[in-house]
């Protein structure tokens, strides 16, 4: 099921070569060995309008300072309350199924969702929702962690836009999804 035509949904994520988005644990340290090269982030965030993560990515991003989503709506997907205080911004809870979430975001103003955190872009990618995927892979075997992509009910097709690497050894690779 796509979204409606007039809310678009990307990813933009750095993963290990192995293909890792975090360690066991939730720390992502390992993706900071970009050191700071500028990758076209800071331009893709300035392009969104709300972000759509997922509880547990939440929790460590709350730990970065500055928050780094001050000017930005935060959705956290959650059944369950989370504490927020340490946020600079608003942020509100939304459960749901993708579509449904997706329905409440188009019916509430969202035009460019960044969606963020490992179960959170399955679940969306699965339900045929994602349009764009940036995928910056970082110099690094890590060996074990959670993946960012995991079983899939059917085949995901992608179409190519570019590829693009960075004197630190960045590869970033984006792909219109279901072209």
């Amino acid at each position: 099921m796509p979204p409606p035509a007039q809310i678009a949904l990307s990813v933009f994520v750095g993963t290990s070569v192995d293909g890792f988005i975090a360690r066991r644990n939730g720390d992502f340290d390992f993706l900071l060995e970009g050191g700071g090269e500028p990758h076209g982030y800071n331009e893709f965030l300035a392009s969104v309008d709300t972000i759509l993560i997922g509880r547990m990515t939440f929790e460590k991003v709350l730990t970065l300072t500055p928050w780094p989503y001050v000017d930005k709506r935060v959705v956290v997907l959650s059944s369950r309350p989370v504490d927020a205080s340490a946020a600079g911004g608003v942020v509100e809870l939304m459960a749901g199924a993708p579509p449904e979430i997706v329905s409440q975001l188009a019916a509430t103003g969202a035009r460019h969702v960044y969606v963020d955190g490992g179960i959170t872009i399955q679940g969306f990618l699965c339900a045929g929702l994602i349009q764009r995927l940036v995928i910056t892979r970082v110099p690094v075997l890590i060996g074990d962690g959670i993946p960012l992509f995991g079983s899939l009910p059917r085949d995901v097709r992608l179409r190519h836009v570019a590829t693009r690497q960075y004197a630190s050894g960045l590869v970033q690779s984006e792909y219109h999804v279901g072209a």
